[in-house]
């Protein structure tokens, strides 16, 4: 049961951040969309790295994480 205590951990951390609000969460901290420009040439810092993370994690995940939560349900309803 260790190695899927991982994968569920792994599950809800995707989940959390797939949930993630912009207009409402991120740009109240300062990660909205507006606040990720950079100028030409230069090399975006961690910020900019994360928030482009978000926004990723948000897009190209949000079908998979459905598919992925029903399978980690079913396992819990069948084996506890």
């Amino acid at each position: 049961m260790a190695l899927y205590g991982l994968i569920q951990a792994a599950v809800l951390f995707t989940n959390a951040i797939a949930v993630l609000h912009e207009e409402r969460f991120l740009a109240k901290i300062g990660w909205g969309v507006d606040q990720s420009v950079g100028g030409f040439g230069e090399e975006p810092g961690i910020k900019t790295q994360l928030i482009h993370l978000i926004r990723s994690v948000r897009t190209v995940m949000r079908v998979p994480l459905i598919a992925v939560n029903s399978v980690c349900i079913v396992l819990l309803l069948l084996f506890g």
